[in-house]
């Protein structure tokens, strides 16, 4: 275990981060995992587990690093606060609210720490929670609900920040739509405007999921879970515009399509994405810098069934979370090709699904 102040304890080292896991969990196995790992060798170390959390299966790191968000994906639903002591890499509980909306899958917070948004699938809605100074999370004071009896279809899958933190955008697989929201960062309560500001919608059948922008901010990447596309938009006056539709995963089986996550690396020239059911492993794309376009470049098999992934700051590795095989993989990305080399290591982890990286020195 780590001691003493954080600082000291890592020499100054911008290379070791804290590697915080989490995984499906009924509150008896442990449900977010704290490792120490570096992103120049690929080695880790276990520091610390909790329990006490319910399905953990989406993460979020307030923007002052002392506190992990949590949803709690069940029927019910529900959101959970943690303080995160750098010192030792341990959490410890807050305090949870219900969601409001069934099965919460990705949670997000703003850049000045006052509210939590909710992405709950089942529920059909986002979920927004104010936040006290300390963290702790207050009750839902806004709910967007997309269902309605003629249109009952909605399932929300994702909330994601534009690059100026001014809109939020949330994918909606079951309508093929993804919808902005003005944001206001000085509200009390209410914190994102509704109706959405635009709603775009999708190739029929293609079911969004996860969202991605490139780092120049003029491009943005959606991965959809049901057609096993990429889907690729030119962003532009808080507007979408599809430029591009390209396989993720190539099987040619839709019945067993099930891609999953999105990543760009940190110099937004290789685009990586998830696919499970079936030949499961991370598609690999080029960029073109100046059309935002993708090339396929090739593809890397993983364990069974990869859900979310996660890049180093470096650019140097790839960590993939496979739910089905209890294990984390560490794959080294190529420089020059984007292509990945499996290391042969790994965690062992049970069905772990989310991935964050927290840098252990204060040495920015």
């Amino acid at each position: 275990m780590l001691s003493g102040n954080c600082t000291q304890a890592k020499d100054n080292d911008e290379n070791r981060f804290f590697l915080i896991v989490g995984s499906y969990s009924n509150g008896t196995t442990s449900g977010i995992t704290v490792y120490d790992f570096d992103i120049r060798t690929g080695d880790y170390n276990f520091l610390s587990d909790i329990k006490e959390v319910m399905e953990p299966s989406y993460l979020v790191v307030s923007q002052d690093e002392q506190t992990v968000y949590s949803v709690n994906e069940t029927r019910e639903g529900g959101v959970s606060a943690f303080r995160f002591d750098k010192a030792t890499g341990s959490l410890s509980p807050v305090n949870s609210q219900p969601a409001e909306g069934a099965h919460p899958c990705y949670i997000n917070t703003d850049e000045w720490n006052n509210f939590i948004v909710t992405a709950n699938y089942t529920g059909g809605n986002i979920s927004v929670f104010p936040l006290d100074t300390d963290g702790k999370i207050k009750p839902v004071s806004m709910k967007i609900d997309f269902n309605t009896p003629d249109s009952p279809a909605s399932h929300i899958h994702t909330v994601v920040f534009s690059p100026d933190e001014t809109r939020l955008l949330a994918t909606d697989l079951g309508k093929d739509r993804i919808y902005s929201f003005e944001v206001k960062p000085d509200a009390k309560e209410t914190f994102l405007v509704a109706p959405p500001e635009s709603v775009t919608q999708l190739e029929s059948g293609s079911g969004p999921r996860h969202l991605a922008f490139h780092p120049n901010g003029k491009y943005l990447y959606c991965i959809n879970e049901l057609s096993g596309k990429v889907a690729v938009f030119t962003y532009r006056d808080n507007k979408l515009e599809a430029i591009q539709y390209i396989a993720s995963d190539t099987t040619q089986t839709p019945s067993r399509k099930g891609s999953a996550d999105i990543h760009l690396t940190s110099d937004g020239r290789f685009l990586y994405s998830s696919n499970r059911l079936r030949a499961d492993g991370i598609a690999i794309f080029s960029v073109n810098q100046e059309t935002g376009m993708l090339t396929t470049v090739g593809y890397q098999s993983t364990g069974v069934h990869p859900r979310n992934f996660i890049i180093t700051p470096n650019d140097k590795f790839l960590l993939c979370a496979n739910r089905n095989t209890n294990n984390i993989q560490i794959f080294e990305i190529d420089p020059a090709t984007g292509l990945l080399r499996d290391t042969g290591k790994e965690i062992s982890l049970r069905q772990p699904v989310c991935l964050k990286l927290v840098r252990e020195c204060d040495c920015y």
